[in-house]
C-alpha cells in the first residue's frame, strides 16, 4: 500500500512536470478505477491491465486480435459491410462516418479467420469505441456471415463480446439482429461445431440476450459487467440498492451462467487448449488402447456394515482425486445456465491418453471446510442440470462420458424441492437413456438412491471394492421399515448393497479391487487398474453404431 501511494505521487509529479513542458501524445493513461496516471507502454506490456489496481482497460479490436493470433495469420472478412439508416435518424450517417475515420473500422465488430497456436478458427471482436459496440444491422450481418462461413468451412467460432446492447438509432431493425445471430449460431451448433463466447466489459442488453450467452463454452474477463438491464435501470425500476459485485463476471460464475473467468494474459493459451481438444473428430482419434489388463486381487470378505464404514471414510479418495490422476488437461466447466454452480458436482473436458472425454464427478471434498463447500456430495437440482448440460455437449462433440459417483443421496432441502429436485433427476435418466455416446459410471464411495442413479444410467456401472450402492442409506432404510435408525448395521446386512452383492444381482458389471488402507495417498495401483479398464471399455464401445449403443443401454435396464 505504501509503495502504491509512493508510485501515485511519483506519477502525479511526472504529470505536473510534463505539463510545464509538453506532454507527448499517448505517453500516459489514466485508470478509470484507481485514477492513477500510468505509462501507456507499461499498460500495453501488461496486457492493458492497470499495474496498481488490476483494472482491465478496454482493448481495440485489432489489438485484441494481435494478442491472440499467430503472427500474420489473421484474414479480415466483410470489411465492406457498413450501417444503413433504416429510421432516417438525423445525424446518424455523419456519426458513423466520423467513427469509421477515427477507429479505422467499418463497423463495431471486426471479423475474420485466425490461427491460435496453429489451430484455425473464425473470430469476431467487438470494439467499444464504435458507438459502444452497439449491435445494429451491420454488426448483426457481419457476425451472421462469419458464423455461416465457419459452418461451411467446418471451423470453430470465437466471439469477443463488448457492447451496450441494441443500437437505438436503428430501432426495431437492431432488435431483429438478436434473432438473426442466434439462428446462425444454432445452425453452426447443429453442424456439431464449437462456439466459444468470451464476455468482456461491458456486455449488456440485446447482445447478452443473443449471441453472447449461447457459447458451448462461455468465458469472461475478471470483473466484466455482464447483464441484460443495466444496474442504473434496475435500481431506478425496483428502487433498491444493488449489492456490490452484482452483474459482474464473478457473480455470473457463482450463479451458473459462465464456465470460467480467464485472466487476459492466459486467454491465448486457454483458447488454444480448448480448440485443440475439439480439433480432431473423435472418430479419427487413435483408440488402439491395447489388450493388457491387470490381474485382480481376491476381494476381501467383510460384513456389509464394514463396507459402509469404508465407503464413508474421511480419507477415502474423492472424484477430484481420480480426475487428477487418470486424466490430463482437465478444463473444469461451471454452472447449469439457469440458477447456480453446484460444487457437489464437478465436471469438464479432459484427455484420456490423448482422447477427449467428458468427466463428471460427485465430490464430497476432504476435511470439514471442503465437505461444507461441496455439501458433502449431496447435489441440488443445478448440480444434476450441470451434469446433463455437459453430457449433452459430449453428445454433440462425440465424446464418451465417464462419471464418478459418490453421494449419500440428493440434497433434500426445501430450496432443492422449490427448484425441482425430482424433475432434475428424472430428466437426467430420460436423456441418458438415449445419449448417443458411451457412458461409464463408477461408484467410488457411496451410491445413495436416485441422487446416485442420476449419474449412473450408463452402458456399464462399476464399483470400487468397498463402495456401496443402495435404494437408501442403511439408517434411512431401518427408520422406514423398522422405525428405528439404530438398526442401521442390521439393515446394511439385508439390503444387498455391497459390490459383490450387486455383481451377483446383475446391477453392476465390474468390481475394482482396492489396496489395503485405500486413501488418496495410496491410489497408484488402483489408478493403474482403472486406466487399463478404461482402455478396455473404450475399445469395446467406441466402434458401436449409435443405434446399437442406445439399444443395448435400453435393454440393460429393461432386463432388471
Amino acid at each position: 500500500m505504501k509503495f502504491q501511494h509512493m508510485f501515485k505521487r511519483t506519477a502525479k509529479r511526472t504529470v505536473q512536470s510534463l505539463k510545464k513542458t509538453e506532454v507527448p501524445k499517448g505517453l500516459l493513461r489514466k485508470c478509470n478505477e484507481c485514477r492513477s496516471a500510468v505509462f501507456a507502454e507499461e499498460v500495453k506490456e501488461n496486457y492493458y491491465i492497470c499495474p496498481h489496481c488490476r483494472n482491465y482497460f478496454r482493448i481495440h479490436a485489432r489489438r485484441r486480435v494481435e494478442m491472440l493470433a499467430d503472427e500474420g495469420s489473421f484474414e479480415e472478412w466483410d470489411g465492406q459491410v457498413v450501417s444503413g439508416n433504416p429510421l432516417g435518424f438525423r445525424g446518424y450517417e455523419e456519426k458513423i462516418a466520423l467513427l469509421q475515420d477515427k477507429t479505422g473500422l467499418s463497423e463495431a465488430v471486426l471479423t475474420g479467420k485466425i490461427c491460435i497456436k496453429g489451430m484455425p478458427a473464425v473470430i469476431g471482436v467487438c470494439d467499444g469505441r464504435f458507438l459502444m459496440a452497439s449491435m445494429g444491422e451491420a454488426v448483426g450481418e457481419k457476425i451472421t456471415r462469419a458464423v455461416e462461413r465457419a459452418a461451411e468451412e467446418r471451423l470453430p467460432v470465437i466471439l469477443y463480446a463488448c457492447s451496450g446492447g441494441a443500437r437505438m438509432q436503428e430501432g426495431i431493425v437492431s432488435l431483429m439482429q438478436m434473432a438473426k445471430t442466434a439462428a446462425a449460431i444454432k445452425r453452426h451448433s447443429d453442424a456439431g461445431l464449437l462456439y466459444i463466447s468470451v464476455l468482456t466489459d461491458p456486455t449488456m442488453g440485446g447482445v447478452t440476450a443473443s449471441f453472447a450467452m449461447l457459447g458451448d463454452i462461455i468465458l469472461a474477463e475478471p470483473n466484466a459487467l455482464i447483464g441484460f438491464a443495466g444496474p442504473r435501470v434496475i435500481e431506478q425500476t425496483i428502487g433498491q440498492k444493488l449489492p456490490k459485485g452484482f452483474q459482474r463476471a464473478e457473480f455470473l460464475l457463482e450463479h451458473g451462467f459462465i464456465d470460467e473467468i480467464v485472466e487476459r494474459k492466459e486467454q491465448r493459451d486457454t483458447l488454444a487448449r480448448l480448440l485443440k481438444m475439439h480439433q480432431m473428430p473423435f472418430e479419427t482419434a487413435d483408440t488402439d488402447f491395447g489388450d493388457a489388463l491387470p490381474i485382480e486381487c481376491p476381494f476381501s470378505q467383510m460384513d456389509a456394515w464394514e463396507h459402509v464404514q469404508l465407503a464413508r471414510a474421511k480419507d477415502r479418495p474423492g472424484g477430484r482425486d481420480y480426475i487428477s490422476r487418470i486424466f490430463t488437461d482437465f478444463f473444469e466447466m461451471h454452472g447449469d445456465r439457469c440458477f447456480g454452480d453446484d460444487r457437489a458436482v464437478t465436471g469438464g473436458i479432459a484427455l484420456f491418453e490423448g482422447v477427449p472425454v467428458t468427466v463428471i464427478a460427485q465430490e464430497k471434498g476432504h476435511g470439514t471446510k471442503e465437505n461444507m463447500l461441496h455439501n458433502f456430495g449431496m447435489a441440488s437440482p443445478e448440480g444434476y442440470r450441470k451434469a446433463l448440460r455437459l453430457m449433452k455437449q459430449a453428445e454433440k462433440f462425440a465424446r464418451p462420458v465417464i462419471c464418478f459417483v459418490d453421494t449419500p443421496g440428493a440434497f433434500c432441502g426445501m430450496e432443492a424441492e422449490e427448484r425441482g429436485q425430482g424433475a432434475a433427476i428424472a430428466r437426467n435418466l430420460y436423456e441418458m437413456s438415449a445419449l448417443k455416446v458411451p457412458i461409464l459410471s463408477i461408484v467410488i464411495g457411496e451410491g445413495g438412491s436416485g441422487g446416485a442413479l442420476a449419474l449412473a444410467a450408463a452402458d456399464e456401472v462399476w464399483m470400487m471394492e468397498h463402495a456401496v450402492y443402495s435404494v437408501l442409506s442403511p439408517e434411512g432404510f431401518a427408520s422406514i421399515l423398522w422405525k428405528d435408525s439404530k438398526r442401521a448395521k442390521e439393515a446394511a446386512g439385508v439390503m444387498k448393497l455391497t459390490a459383490l452383492d450387486l455383481k451377483k444381482l446383475g446391477v453392476i458389471e465390474r468390481i475394482i479391487s482396492e489396496e489395503d488402507g485405500f486413501s488418496e495417498k495410496n491410489m497408484e495401483k488402483t489408478v493403474n487398474t482403472l486406466r487399463l479398464r478404461f482402455r478396455e471399455f473404450l475399445k469395446k464401445y467406441l466402434p458401436m453404431e449409435k443405434e446399437s449403443l442406445t439399444s443395448r443401454r435400453y435393454q440393460r435396464f429393461r432386463m432388471m
